[in-house]
Formats: C-alpha cells, sequence, structure tokens
C-alpha cells in the first residue's frame, strides 16, 4: 500500500444548488476561489462540472473552457478532471465534445445505464427521476477519445456490474495502464455503501488499477475511511455532501477536504501532492514513473 493518497474536491455536481449550501461555486471565479482553497486544505485534484452564472449545468465548450482555465490560471499545479455527465438528457455528442476540445489531464467515464435520480429518504417519495444513458458504444467510444487525446479515464462505477462492463471492454486494449477506478456510493439508482460490497468491488479490478471513492451525503466519510484503509484514495466535496459529520453546512469544499487530510493521517498515510498524483495515476508526462499503488493484500 502507498503511504500517499491523493485527495479529490468534487466542486459541485449538476444538481448541488447554492439554496443547499451558498458556497457551491457557479462562476469560473468562483470555481478557481474554490479550487484554490481546496489545494490549500490538501487536494491534489478537483472534479469540476461547469455551470452557467445561473447554476444551470452546461455542455456549452466555451464556458467549461472559461472554468477549467480559471482553475489552471489561479492554482496551475491542480489536476482539473472534468465530468462527461454535463447534465440530463445531453447527447453523447454533447458529453463528449469538450473533453476533446479542452483535453483536460483527466475526465470521468460512466460504464454503466442506470436509473438515476433523488429520492426522498425518510418518505421515499421521488423528487428527480431519468435513466442515465452509458451504453457499451458509449464506453468504448468515449474510452477511446479520451486515450487519443491524451485525457485519462476516471472509470466511474456505481456498483459491481460497472466494473464487470470495463472487463469486458478492456479485452479491446483501449486503456493504458494504470487504470483509474472511482467507487460512487449513495446515488438514488445506484448502491448504497457496504463495507463487504466496496471490498468485492476493490478484489475484481485489474492488477496494478488504482481506486479511489466517492459518496453521497452520509455515505461519503464512511466510504472514504474505508478506501484509505483498503489503499485507495478519497474524493469528498459539495458535489456529494454539503455537510460536515456533525450536520452543519460546510463552508466550503476545502473543509470537506480537511477533514480527508484527518482520515488520511488518522490512516498513516499522507496527501498526495499533485504531482504525486500524476505519477500514481499515469497521468501526461508520467506514465514511465512506477504507477502500481493499488489495493494490495499483503
Amino acid at each position: 500500500m502507498s503511504s500517499k493518497v491523493i485527495i479529490t474536491a468534487a466542486l459541485s455536481g449538476s444538481t448541488t444548488i447554492k439554496d443547499q449550501n451558498p458556497a457551491v461555486p457557479y462562476s469560473p471565479k468562483e470555481f478557481a476561489e474554490e479550487a484554490a482553497l481546496c489545494y490549500r486544505a490538501g487536494a491534489a485534484m478537483v472534479h469540476v462540472h461547469a455551470r452557467l452564472e445561473d447554476g444551470t449545468p452546461t455542455h456549452e465548450v466555451e464556458s467549461i473552457r472559461a472554468v477549467h482555465d480559471a482553475i489552471k490560471e489561479k492554482t496551475p499545479e491542480l489536476i482539473v478532471n472534468l465530468t462527461s455527465a454535463v447534465g440530463m438528457e445531453k447527447t453523447p455528442e454533447q458529453r463528449l465534445a469538450q473533453i476533446v476540445a479542452i483535453k483536460p489531464e483527466m475526465a470521468s467515464l460512466n460504464t454503466n445505464t442506470m436509473n438515476f435520480g433523488a429520492v426522498n429518504r425518510k418518505t421515499g417519495e421521488i423528487i428527480v427521476d431519468y435513466v442515465f444513458d452509458n451504453t457499451f458504444t458509449m464506453l468504448q467510444d468515449f474510452s477511446k477519445a479520451m486515450e487519443e487525446n491524451g485525457v485519462k479515464p476516471e472509470i466511474e462505477c456505481y456498483d459491481m456490474g460497472g466494473v464487470d462492463n470495463v472487463l469486458l471492454i478492456m479485452k479491446q486494449g483501449m486503456f493504458s495502464d494504470p487504470m483509474n477506478f472511482n467507487f460512487v456510493w449513495g446515488v438514488s439508482g445506484g448502491q448504497r455503501f457496504r463495507p463487504d460490497a466496496f471490498a468485492a468491488m476493490v478484489h475484481a479490478l485489474p492488477p496494478n488499477a488504482n481506486f479511489t471513492t466517492c459518496g453521497v451525503g452520509r455515505d461519503e466519510f464512511p466510504a472514504i475511511m474505508q478506501s484509505c484503509i483498503m489503499g485507495g484514495h478519497m474524493r469528498v466535496g459539495l458535489e456529494d455532501n454539503v455537510r460536515l459529520p456533525n450536520g452543519e453546512l460546510a463552508k466550503g469544499n476545502y473543509e470537506l477536504v480537511a477533514l480527508a487530510v484527518q482520515v488520511a493521517e488518522l490512516c498513516s498515510r499522507e496527501p498526495a501532492t499533485p504531482d504525486e498524483a500524476r505519477a500514481i495515476m499515469g497521468l501526461r508526462g508520467f506514465s514511465s514513473m512506477d504507477t502500481t499503488t493499488g489495493y494490495d493484500p499483503e
């Protein structure tokens, strides 16, 4: 197990709004300021769903570029991971165009079609309900386009089926080592966090793969703790959870990053710098370095 742990801050998502937490960034300036605070708190990477000024999620390339460039201008050290899920019912072309045009160091790659929405956990009332399309063809086309443009895929798995889908598609040889997986817990339509399910997904990964995890709401902190214990990495942020463990609203993404740093310290691990994270994940310019940092059962 590597002593270094990569902490990612997911700054906004496509559905979290200022009514839920005023710190959710909308403008390029707000994204840049949040990202800088997260870097100072211990994050090596930020995950970005760009917004228009009114908070609407956007697939518009130039709007996304403005956010990406504002973050890199203020904090050039940071890794920027752009989403390929830019909002409900966007076409595959709309989802992929901004990745190919901007060529971030990393981008999300979703692995299976699934129900995706919001359900009141107390009453079971359905608040948002749609089908998130991620066909085998899209998985193939997105992964090829990312690798051809020097964009490292972050492979998003909402359940074991996502891992199995990748194991099928990877036989075409389209993924370069090391592969980087993110386990997502607590999304309505995906699976809730369960330690045994987490361990099963880790043990199903290809050799030398890296893994990180994120959890929605109350799943956030138990999930990142298990990931850190098992040698993986951690994602926190207002996209996933707007509150601290005591129930108070987080003042910003940076407060959640600071808690992830505390988790790392409790596990006798150190937050990776952005360049250490680049080496671990095999990002541009670091592919020749030792990148074997996945789970080691020994």
